[in-house]
């Protein structure tokens, strides 16, 4: 069973040194302005901003089974709006890839996030791999967003 661990806003620092090697390994980001951009205080500083606020507040997880941590995610539950999930990251780390451990860590997602507002889910990817995970669990082209990457939304 896929379990939820929500990281404190204390606790960041172990996360932003496993989504660096995640966006890099993964190919999410490959020159060196992205890297710079995710690992500066810029991008930090927003992320824990929003952290602290009190209303669509943003979130980190780790997705874990057996008491091992087995992916994370960041995401956003619009409350003020209309409930839309936003969801920055999502991945399962590589060892555990590859026998449906994404599916179930997106149902946890869902469940979890369903306590906290979210009525749909959206998320943008460019990767074949990842829209191909997107699509297996339902989600639908939705556009582009304001740095013309393309939408996926799941109703």
């Amino acid at each position: 069973m896929i379990t939820i661990e929500e990281i404190p806003v204390e606790r960041i620092d172990d996360f932003w040194e496993i989504h660096i090697k995640y966006l890099v390994e993964d190919g999410i980001v490959d020159d060196s302005e992205d890297i710079e951009y995710f690992s500066g205080d810029e991008y930090r500083s927003i992320i824990k901003e929003h952290m602290l606020r009190e209303t669509d507040k943003h979130h980190m997880v780790y997705f874990t089974t057996d008491n091992k941590r087995i992916g994370a995610a960041q995401y956003n539950t619009y409350q003020s709006e209309d409930g839309k999930c936003f969801i920055l990251d999502f991945w399962v780390f590589p060892e555990y890839r590859g026998n449906g451990t994404g599916h179930k860590c997106f149902d946890a997602l869902m469940e979890y996030t369903k306590a906290d507002g979210a009525s749909y889910y959206e998320i943008n990817s460019t990767k074949e791999d990842s829209i191909r995970f997107w699509k297996s669990l339902g989600f639908t082209e939705n556009g582009m967003d304001e740095y013309d990457m393309p939408l996926f939304i799941k109703r």
